[in-house]
Order: C-alpha cells, then structure tokens, then sequence
C-alpha cells in the first residue's frame, strides 16, 4: 500500500489504525474524526473487498481530484434484476443498462463525506448518503476482482484468483 500511496498522492504514505463503531456509520464517522486537518480525500472501503487492486483506488482518487466530490466504482450488471414487493410480486423490471453493482473503495472530498454523515441518516453505503442529500455520485469503472468476500463462494473464488495470480 505504501507504494500505491506514494505513486497516487505524490508524498508520503500515512497509516492511522482507528476502532471501529457498532456499525458501519459509527466506523467512518470514529475515521472522519481521527482525519488531520490537511486531508482532503477520504476513502471509504470495506474490507471484505480484500482484493481490491491498487489501480481501482487510484482511478478512484483520480476522479475526485478531476472535480467529482463523490466517486464510486461500479460494475455493469449482467443479470435481469426485478423490484419485488414484500410479497414477492414483481413490481418492475429496470434497464439493465442503467444498473451498476457498486464497490469500494469510494472516494470523496472530505467536507462531503463529513456532511453526509453529519445528516445523520442510514445508507448501506457513504455514497447512498451523498444521494440523499441531493449530491452527485460519480461512477468510474469498477474492477472483478474487488469482489466482497461475504460467503464460501467467494471464499472459493478469492482463493482461486490468489492461487492463479491474477488478484493483483
């Protein structure tokens, strides 16, 4: 990571290890608080997408400082995705064109990110806060093998992408 810090910010790699919260807001908000005052760009990321390659994050951080406040990468869905109500009826069928799966990390501009969580609302992700404010969200290319690892398929696969060499 030291090198991916140096090559994107010009400068010196800095690690700050903060305690999480009881959730995922409580944790960025315990990181928004432990920020020095000079940082600019926050980037949020689960860990779970363990093999989020370097390049991602710097794409990511590339849009942000090209003008965007809010940058997610996102991948093109390639499944039918229906809305369902609490029944299980189909209620609509959106264009797949327009669906992304999004990912981490996402990047902001940090009085973004504290204004967002300051609104105190819930999203299960930083962006979907940024949303609700009425703040733009921009998508850049997401990348496979930023996957969440959430179950043993994707255990499976992660392992597979480490053993094959191609997580990086």
């Amino acid at each position: 990571m030291r090198a991916l810090a140096r090559d994107v910010a010009g400068q010196d790699p800095r690690l700050d290890v903060v305690a999480g919260g009881a959730d995922r807001s409580a944790s960025v908000v315990a990181g928004i608080a432990a920020l020095h005052q000079d940082d600019g760009i926050v980037l949020v990321h689960d860990a779970a997408r363990c093999l989020a390659p370097a390049d991602l994050f710097a794409r990511v951080i590339h849009a942000v400082r090209a003008g965007h406040p809010t940058v997610v990468p996102g991948l093109a869905v390639t499944d039918t995705v229906k809305v369902v109500d609490r029944q299980g009826r189909v209620m609509a069928t959106p264009d797949r064109e327009t669906l992304r799966g999004i990912q981490t990390p996402q990047g902001f501009l940090r009085e973004v990110l504290e204004h967002a969580h300051a609104s105190g609302g819930y999203a299960t992700d930083d962006a979907g806060l940024v949303e609700r404010m009425g703040g733009h969200v921009q998508v850049v290319d997401g990348d496979t093998r930023a996957l969440k690892v959430t179950s043993a398929l994707d255990l499976a696969v992660a392992t597979a992408l480490l053993q094959n060499g191609t997580h990086a």
